[in-house]
């Protein structure tokens, strides 16, 4: 294997670690802090996330520099990764993208809507992309930052409609199915869940914006999981931890 092809595997690698134990090690490290000479720096952030704590909710705070670093484009280029641009959007509008397949982690979305390896900015300029995320990841510390800096805002109400109505030019991207999805994530198979899942629908509507369809190939063929027949108590129980 050539050293292109290993760094590209260690920024995949480097990429799933933070989204599973990034706020669970920070959270820890900080309570742990709070018992050690160092407990000022625990207080400190814990003072800082209490009085930071709208700021996802009110855009975030997205850091081009962070968003344009190197590691993005080996992750892209593991899979490989390419946003293929169908029509204009001009930047004088706002957007709503409802983003299928959710897959296991989201991987086609984040590097097209959270990076700049895919060229977002170059393929719609003007356009500003926001990656809707589970509300309560953040108010994990730390995690909580690194997630506002790569443009990712909470999935909820208040925070999709401070951004809707800051003027044109936004373009939120809604995982339709949500992470219930991922549970029926499986190579070859497109499984859309919308029972119940319409508020991206009447939030266009409510907000003036455009409807705009994307679709991620290949997402469901990245990982392969044990599936549970329905209804099972193992399936119940996986349901609870999505």
């Amino acid at each position: 294997m050539s050293l292109r092809k290993q760094l590209e595997a260690l920024s995949v690698f480097q990429w799933v670690l933070t989204f599973l134990f990034f706020g669970l090690f920070f959270t820890l490290l900080l309570t742990y802090l709070l018992f050690t000479s160092f407990w000022l720096l625990s207080v400190l952030y814990f003072i800082w996330w209490i009085a930071d704590l709208d700021t996802p909710a009110q855009g975030g705070r997205r850091s081009d520099w962070m968003r344009r670093w190197k590691v993005w484009e080996l992750h892209r280029d593991y899979f490989p990764i390419k946003l293929v641009k169908t029509a204009e959007l001009p930047p004088t509008r706002n957007y709503v993208l409802g983003s299928h397949p959710h897959g296991i982690i989201c991987a086609g979305a984040f590097s097209a809507f959270c990076t700049e390896a895919c060229g977002f900015s170059r393929a719609f300029p003007g356009l500003t992309s926001s990656l809707a995320l589970l509300a309560g990841l953040f108010y994990l510390p730390v995690y909580r930052e690194y997630m506002m800096s790569s443009g990712m805002v909470p999935v909820s109400k208040r925070s999709l409609d401070f951004l809707l109505r800051a003027g044109p030019g936004h373009a939120v991207v809604i995982v339709v199915g949500g992470a219930t999805e991922s549970l029926d994530c499986n190579p070859g198979e497109q499984r859309l869940h919308l029972s119940g899942r319409r508020g991206f629908v009447r939030l266009a509507l409510q907000h003036g914006a455009d409807l705009v369809p994307v679709f991620s190939f290949g997402e469901s063929d990245i990982f392969r999981q044990l599936q549970f027949p329905e209804g099972s108590s193992l399936r119940r129980l996986q349901l609870r931890f999505k």
